[in-house]
């Protein structure tokens, strides 16, 4: 079981991991080894509300099938043990960040001194542009 938050675990049974030849540069062994894994998590099976659902299908973009399920390719590493961890982790990750809500902005307005500021930068500014213009007098 993988605990990616305080309300949300899933069994490690639901993640499908299999493993691919790398692209990319590598050599001759990159030919004959296939250490890039592959991962495919349903989210069908998540119970997850409505609205971490929708960021999670947001996060994931292109990854997400139609169907709703989140593909990941992992091959940084030379090794499979090290690419499966990797696709976890970054699964585990998007899933994390998919449960947090977003905190909603406040409007604010600029205070009285944040103003005053402003448009002394903007005086000064305009009196160095203006200090350019030379006169030439024959």
């Amino acid at each position: 079981m993988l605990r990616i938050s305080r309300d949300l675990v899933i069994d490690e049974d639901d993640i499908e991991i299999g493993f691919v030849r790398a692209s990319g540069p590598g050599g001759q062994n990159v030919n004959k080894v296939a250490t890039s894994a592959q991962l495919r998590f349903d989210t069908r099976k998540l119970t997850i509300p409505e609205d971490a659902a929708l960021r999670l299908a947001r996060l994931a973009g292109q990854r997400m099938t139609r169907d709703g399920v989140i593909v990941r390719h992992a091959q940084r590493f030379r090794t499979q043990e090290r690419n499966r961890q990797d696709a976890i982790d970054r699964l585990t990750g998007m899933l994390r960040e998919a449960m947090v809500r977003p905190v909603p902005r406040r409007a604010t307005k600029p205070t009285y001194g944040s103003k005053q500021r402003r448009l002394e930068g903007k005086k000064r500014r305009s009196d160095v542009k203006a200090g350019r213009g030379g006169r030439f007098d024959d």
